[in-house]
Parts: C-alpha cells; structure tokens; sequence
C-alpha cells in the first residue's frame, strides 16, 4: 500500500518539469516518514541510513508554508509582546504559525503549569496539521514536565524539535526515550542573523550528504583586522567520529542519574553555557568526570560559555577545560558556534559527525532530515 501510494505520486508530477507538486511532494516526504518508522523497505538508501543509526528516528525536512507549532516548555517571555514577536519572527521565515493552548501561561518563573507545558508539547506533536515544533525560549522549567511527555506518541510521529538553553532538557530526554533526533538552535525568541539563518536552512531545509556546521561566521580580515571574538582553542587533536549529544553543560548535568540521562558512549558531545563562572563550569565537568561520562566520549566539542563571571581568584576557562579534558585522549576543541550567541549554528541529536580536533572543523555525515 505504501509502495503504491509513492508510486502515485511520483507520477504525478507536473508535466515537463520533473517536480512533484508542493502538497505531493509533503505527502511523499510524510509517507516516507512513516515507512522508515515501521521499518518498510520501499527505499533502500533510507534503509540504509536507518541501519546504521540504529534506532535513530529522522523527523521530515521543513519547507515554505509548513506550520510551526509553537511553544514554551521552559520559561515564558517577560510580556505578551515578546510572545507575539516570536510569533511574527517563525512567520517572516516563511512558515504559519499555530499557537500552544498554553502559550500565554505564567507562573512566576514558568511558563504555566508543568502539565500544560507538557500537554501543548504532546498536542504539537499529535496534531498532522503541525510540520514542526520550535520552542520559544529557555530560561528553567523542562527538567519538570518529562514525566509529562508522552513517548510513545512522539516516536510514533517524529517533527523537528527545535530550541536550546533549558530546551536541552526536552531534547535529551526525547531522544534518550525515542531515538528521535533534536535539533539545539535558536529559540524564537531571538532574531536570526544571516549566519544563524544559513546554518538553519543547510541543517533543516537543504541538507546535502555532508555538511560543516558551527564554523565561525565570515569576518573581513585585514591590514590589522583579526577576528579576536570568534576563535577556536585546540584543546587535544585527532579524528573522531560518533553520534552527536550535548547541549547545555546545566542541563546534562542535570539529567544524570535519571531515566533520562543522555547516553555518552562513542558520542561526540557538544557543550555550551551562559552566566556560569568558572567554578561552576568545573564542578559540572568534575560531576560527568566523576561519573564516568567524559571519559566514554570519542570527542568533545565546546561551544560557547559566553557572560561567564572571571573576577576574583579563579583558573580561567581554557584553564578548566583543559584540566578537565585534556587527559581524556580524544579531539576537544572549544569555541563553535553553539550556544547563548546571535550567531548560532543548528547541532541535530542522535546524528553521525565528525569532528576533526586539527582542522578545527565539525561535519555531518549525513542528513539530519528526511
């Protein structure tokens, strides 16, 4: 039946041009979708990216006109206008927006209810009007609403999850439960800089078979001109490849010792943070050396850890990632483009990359989208 129905429509495309009409070509893609979750082989290329990531589930690439489901897992916009103009900034990249039941929730420091959080989550990913689902802001809350979610539903119906910070918490415990992949990039909340919107097109949009992401942005060097803010450290050098997992350093150390800790093994994981002195950036790598974690890892990527406080007596950051890592005899590298900045690249959970701590250069091995 599912081979017949792509048969269909790949037929009928529009006569002389060899393109499947939009609403077909979303059908297509939906129907593919489908068949890689209940394992049927009507394409063997899929199949075979689907064996080798074991159990990994690719959600369905974003295209114009698809409706973004949006919502605040974490915390809310200080006023509804910051709401609204998240609800604006997802519509002028081109897709239709439908709002959360809970959206406009507060709660001190939520955004509303843990429940209701979790509902507007479990609701996106139910309703087939709903191509994806970004998130509006971090802050704290998802760490609350996990036992909320609704796993089953959300490895039956994969979409692109997007969002970061605190988000990291719904990200991680989703792919840990589901194999779906997630995708730490920016929240709505936050303006999409021409960098942050081509590294959001190549990753969700466009992918291609291998793809750099988290590069530094162009900078027009010169007679005296050196771009002195985005800067890669070599940490330790050498090639790794494995799937990639991480987000907010907070977060991670957060889930450990749950159910819904990420799995670090072979992984390459990335790792950012905001507002963290150096202190506290190393007793939350002290916690993951600690409990065995780092040291399962085939790479470590660093984002950035930016509005760090260094005043007082303290090691500096490089000094405390170093110490922290530098034994571990695997590429670390620190300083993509990941994390609380306006120049952010999208990092896909679960995907196989390659991180090459000499060229200082993270690569997709493969599309994070169908």
């Amino acid at each position: 039946m599912i081979n017949q129905t792509i048969s269909d429509v790949i037929q009928s495309q529009q006569p002389g041009t060899g393109q499947i009409p939009m609403n077909r070509r979303k059908l297509l893609q939906t129907t593919i979708a489908a068949a890689l979750i209940v394992g049927t082989s009507i394409m063997p290329a899929a199949n075979a990216v689907a064996a080798r990531s074991g159990r990994i589930l690719k959600p369905r690439r974003l295209a114009p006109g698809d409706t973004i489901g949006l919502v605040a897992p974490a915390s809310s916009s200080l006023e509804d206008e910051g709401i609204r103009f998240s609800i604006d900034l997802v519509r002028s990249l081109g897709f239709e927006v439908k709002k959360g039941a809970h959206i406009f929730d507060r709660q001190q420091y939520l955004a509303g209810e843990d429940r209701a959080r979790a509902d507007d989550v479990n609701n996106m990913f139910a309703d087939d009007e709903v191509d994806a689902i970004f998130c509006l802001r971090g802050g704290y809350g998802t760490p609350r609403i996990l036992p909320y979610l609704d796993y089953d539903l959300i490895r039956a119906k994969p979409k692109v999850l997007l969002g970061m910070s605190d988000i990291t918490g719904v990200l991680t415990a989703i792919h840990t439960k589901t194999g779906v992949v997630g995708f730490h990039g920016p929240n709505a909340s936050s303006s999409f800089s021409d960098y942050s919107l081509s590294e959001f097109k190549k990753v969700l949009m466009q992918p291609t078979p291998t793809t750099l992401i988290g590069a530094a942005p162009p900078f027009e060097a010169g007679e005296g001109k050196i771009d002195s803010t985005n800067r890669l450290t070599y940490i330790t050098g050498g090639i790794a490849k494995g799937r990639l997992i991480g987000g907010n350093l907070t977060l991670i150390s957060v889930l450990m010792g749950t159910e819904f800790e990420p799995d670090f093994r072979d992984r390459i994981v990335f790792l950012e943070d905001v507002h963290e002195a150096p202190y506290r950036i190393d007793r939350m790598l002290t916690q993951l050396r600690l409990a065995g974690k780092l040291q399962e890892a085939a790479g470590i990527v660093f984002g950035k850890f930016t509005d760090s406080d260094t005043e007082g007596n303290t090691f500096s950051l490089e000094e405390v990632l170093r110490d922290r890592t530098a034994d571990l005899g695997i590429p670390v590298v620190r300083g993509f483009m990941i994390g609380h900045v306006s120049e952010q690249t999208v990092v896909p959970i679960g995907i196989e990359a390659e991180l090459n701590g000499d060229a200082g250069t993270l690569r997709l091995l493969e599309p994070a989208v169908i």
